[in-house]
């Protein structure tokens, strides 16, 4: 998808802050920015078809109901979506069932007909990739992982408060524009998400005809179903380029606390790079959030290490690790994984001037009951098998502005974290 002779990506920007590089990187991409042109007011083709998807899905109970004729044929591959009365049958929904073959689609296309759909708002704030290289060379492409909570739409809308976002900048038909444009823009090999109530409808159709293999695991008791008109439950979501990777297994895990099935959930995956042929596992979750749930955290954090001790086959197996763990460092639950006998270490520490703190913040909105300005969000990874190549700088919070998030700027509440990762040059060293 991403390696045709039009590649959407150039240099990237150069500039020195904190002794850290941000310099033009051999096999590093920046975002994508075409030629400064007049937005064109069109009624883009490939996200009207989603929004007619959209649409139709809504309108289905339990059973699967196939799109039209015309352009939404294009998206007969999704079919189910979930309402309130069919949240007992979430099993029906953990795998997405095998799509018929479906045209691929020029990213540079939907990312222009996005950009279209968002005209008459403020254009994307400007993030750089930190050039963390070391001197060790790698005889291949980096590895992109993308991690971001991108707010689930019945959520944003019916519960989360956000008092100083307007209603109009929540609106989906534009706000999935916003998401799908921050995508494209960083382009990676794999992708992890929390809070994904529009997987069938909207990430699955699209994201598989840009080369993607996903995943959707979602949460037994979704808040999303108690919100009226919801598009059904919000879960995890794990996607990864079908050209890069081969899928080696895969396991949904229900997160257990206290010998106790909790309402949160993860997805790892273990695959096989296609150019080097080396295995890695890539894991997603969603923890509890919530300030008085500390101890519940921690007790998902160590069911999660132990079943991912399990797919390593004791750290074996190299790891990557994304998530919103709702727990900021200070939490025993960030103490678990970062003193883990998987001996992983947390990527985005790499950004601070001496390698050992967390950005201030990767979430930060204000609510009725005040502003919250947290750092929630992970990428761990085996230190001793993975080097971090580069990470995207976080916004600022100039750019994020005195109404934080989300905005008519950004969909989330969530920042994006996105790191290069590449293997270290000797699959026999320790994990």
């Amino acid at each position: 998808m991403f390696h045709s002779p039009r590649r959407l990506c150039s240099a990237l920007l150069q500039r020195d802050a904190s002794g850290l590089r941000r310099l033009p990187a051999p096999g590093l991409r920046r975002p994508f920015s075409p030629p400064a042109s007049a937005p064109r007011p069109a009624s883009p083709r490939l996200l009207a078809a989603v929004s007619a998807a959209s649409g139709a899905a809504r309108s289905c109970s339990r059973t699967a109901c196939s799109m039209g004729t015309g352009t939404s044929r294009l998206y007969s591959a999704l079919a189910k979506t979930l309402n309130s009365s069919a949240a007992s049958q979430h099993p029906a929904y953990l795998v997405s069932p095998d799509p018929e073959h479906l045209e691929p689609i020029d990213p540079k296309e939907l990312l222009e007909e996005c950009r279209a759909v968002l005209h008459t708002r403020p254009p994307r704030f400007q993030r750089d990739f930190v050039d963390l290289r070391t001197d060790c060379p790698s005889t291949h492409p980096p590895i992109r992982v993308m991690q971001w909570n991108i707010l689930a739409q019945a959520l944003g809308e019916g519960k989360d408060n956000f008092v100083q976002c307007p209603v109009e900048a929540l609106k989906w038909e534009e706000r999935k524009c916003l998401i799908l444009e921050e995508i494209l823009a960083y382009q990676p090999d794999i992708l992890c998400l929390q809070e994904v109530d529009h997987y069938f409808d909207t990430f699955q159709p699209l994201l598989s005809r840009l080369g993607y293999q996903g995943t959707f695991f979602p949460k037994p008791w979704s808040p999303c179903l108690d919100v009226e008109h919801n598009n059904g439950p919000d879960g995890c979501a794990l996607f990864f380029l079908q050209n890069r990777f081969k899928l080696v297994n895969s396991a949904n895990i229900r997160l257990t606390a206290m010998t106790l099935k909790t309402n949160q959930v993860a997805i790892a995956q273990t695959l096989e790079c296609k150019e080097s042929g080396r295995q890695f596992c890539i894991a997603v979750t969603h923890l509890k959030a919530r300030t008085g749930w500390e101890r519940f955290r921690s007790a998902q954090g160590c069911d999660l290490l132990q079943n991912l001790q399990n797919i390593t086959q004791g750290a074996k197996i190299p790891l990557i690790v994304c998530g919103d763990f709702n727990a900021e460092p200070t939490e025993e639950v960030y103490k678990h994984f970062a003193s883990s006998s998987l001996n992983l270490n947390s990527a985005y520490k790499l950004l601070s001037a001496d390698g050992q703190s967390e950005p201030p913040y990767t979430t930060w909105k204000i609510r009725t009951s005040g502003e919250c300005r947290h750092t929630l969000d992970y990428i761990w990874y085996s230190k001793h098998a993975l080097n971090v190549r580069s990470a995207l700088d976080l916004l600022t919070e100039e750019q994020i502005g005195p109404n934080r998030l989300p905005s008519f700027n950004y969909p989330s509440d969530h920042l994006s974290l996105v790191c290069d990762f590449s293997f270290t040059e000797e699959p026999d060293g320790l994990l």
